[in-house]
């Protein structure tokens, strides 16, 4: 059987990253296999449709490398790929269980039915729509006829009928078998007043339909899993394979990462940027790669130690078998160590390249870029470290105090003159390095000093960069200024 799997989200707000790790699995699964990876909409709660979140989405996959081979915006030989323009599909396949008997009309109204909750809660009972009550309640079994009026005026839902006292039995590929007496599944509604299905039941006819073969989704479905087991069988359809991932947790505490977490301790939890007031990783200043890179290490292991993957090396050595039951918990500090490996090995023309580097280095030209990121690019942890690493480029940090007192005993001022003497007679720095270096050496001058001297003139601090490759960058004009200003302060 061909594998088929899809990626189907709801476009009522940003893609959170446990939303793109599913993709993400979905995806590796899928070209592990062979298969084919497709990107179903599922639109059918339009009260919670948000505008713009399907664009959303499909930009977020795209920054990601997962494309789908089938979806909205590129079509399909199972189309369409949105649940809001397959309402004809669900109209036929509804009647299919209405006719068998594994579906029946309701007409209870809202205000009825919160009545019946509004009892419930007062016994201290969760209400239950099933085998037990409904011929307490207005519906074709009830009343074991068809109320055409409430039918015609669309006065009506289309509920699953649930048979009491029946076991049920799916198996999941991650958890194994699981077993549900069918008295704890009450008669879910299939089709809503507005016509358009729910979600239980358009996930299932579609599935179906576009000859999905795995299903792989989060655990927050998998309470779900039964009733969507029942409506296969009411087809008598066979069932697909079920892997339901563990959630990703916050970093601390319990309960699954939520956009709250982020705002609180200030790390995104979206793929790319949603509004002016949500940003997401690329924004932060990740490259795609290592974000997907961390995804697949959420809940996903390779039985070895190695944590740097590109997504070829994903795809080669996902096995779903490595998959995690329980959750994962998110560690934005090890997201920032893989981001800085994927920095550090990406070239300096490709990481000039993108809006997130020009943002910090437009106002030099394009050969200091270069060096400026060259020279840096393996200190900096996001692309949003760059504005703060480089800043000592354009000038240079107050002088630390602490540094300046200890480097005073040392007697600096001997070695920060021999600087400035060099850097006079060598316009072009050619020679600096060696010819300082061999000076202090047939001196007795210690290294430590030396260094601590220089990158207290360039920088201001004790942290930086290669000190003769700052020199170099700045040139010997600035470099000559900040060594005298140096000694200034000295003095």
């Amino acid at each position: 059987m061909k594998i088929r799997v899809r990626f189907a989200p709801s476009p009522t707000g940003p893609l959170h990253i446990g939303g793109l790790r599913t993709a993400l699995f979905n995806y590796l699964y899928a070209k592990k296999n062979k298969g084919l990876f497709i990107l179903r909409i599922e639109d059918t709660d339009q009260n919670r449709y948000i505008e713009g979140s399907e664009v959303y989405i499909q930009e977020s996959l795209e920054w990601c490398g997962l494309l789908p081979d089938e979806g909205p915006n590129n079509g399909g030989d199972f189309g369409p790929y949105r649940q809001s323009e397959r309402k004809h599909l669900y109209e036929k396949y509804i009647r299919i269980l209405i006719n068998n008997g594994s579906a029946y009309y309701a007409y209870d109204s809202p205000e009825e039915l919160a009545i019946a909750r509004e009892k419930s809660t007062k016994k201290g009972e969760t209400f239950v729509y099933g085998s037990h009550n409904r011929h307490l309640f207005k519906n074709s079994l009830s009343k074991n006829i068809l109320d055409q009026d409430r039918i015609a005026l669309g006065k009506y839902v289309i509920r699953l009928k649930v048979e009491p006292e029946c076991e049920i039995n799916v198996f999941d590929e991650i958890r194994g078998n699981i077993k549900v007496s069918s008295n704890s599944v009450d008669d879910k509604i299939l089709m809503k007043a507005d016509g358009m299905p729910t979600y239980h039941f358009a996930n299932v006819v579609d599935d179906k339909l576009m000859k999905i073969s795995t299903v792989i989704r989060g655990e927050e479905w998998l309470p779900s899993l039964p009733l969507h087991k029942l409506i296969y069988d009411a087809f008598g359809w066979k069932t697909p394979k079920f892997m339901h991932l563990p959630l990703i947790l916050k970093p601390n505490g319990k309960g699954k990462l939520s956009k709250r977490d982020g705002n609180k301790e200030g790390y995104p939890v979206f793929p790319i940027k949603w509004d002016s007031e949500t940003k997401g990783f690329r924004e932060s200043g990740f490259l795609s790669e290592a974000v997907v890179n961390y995804l697949a290490l959420l809940g996903w292991n390779n039985s070895d130690e190695r944590e740097i993957f590109s997504l070829s090396e994903l795809i080669n050595c996902f096995d779903s078998t490595g998959i995690q039951k329980g959750g994962a918990r998110f560690d934005y500090e090890k997201a920032k160590w893989i981001n800085r490996q994927y920095i550090t090995k990406t070239s300096s023309n490709d990481l000039l390249l993108l809006p997130e580097t020009q943002k910090v280095l437009r106002a030099f030209d394009k050969e200091k870029q270069f060096k400026i990121l060259a020279l840096v690019k393996e200190r900096i942890y996001t692309l949003e470290d760059l504005k703060s690493e480089i800043s000592f480029v354009i000038k240079p940090f107050p002088f630390d105090e602490k540094s300046v007192r200890k480097l005073k005993k040392n007697n600096p001022e001997r070695i920060l003159n021999k600087v400035i003497e060099i850097l006079k007679n060598d316009p072009e720095l050619t020679g600096f390095k060696e010819e300082l270096l061999n000076w202090a050496s047939q001196n007795k001058i210690n290294i430590g000093t030396l260094m601590q001297s220089l990158r207290l003139s360039f920088v201001g601090r004790l942290v930086g960069p290669d000190v003769f490759a700052i020199c170099t960058l700045l040139g010997k004009d600035v470099s000559l200024e900040r060594v005298q200003r140096l000694l200034k302060h000295l003095s």
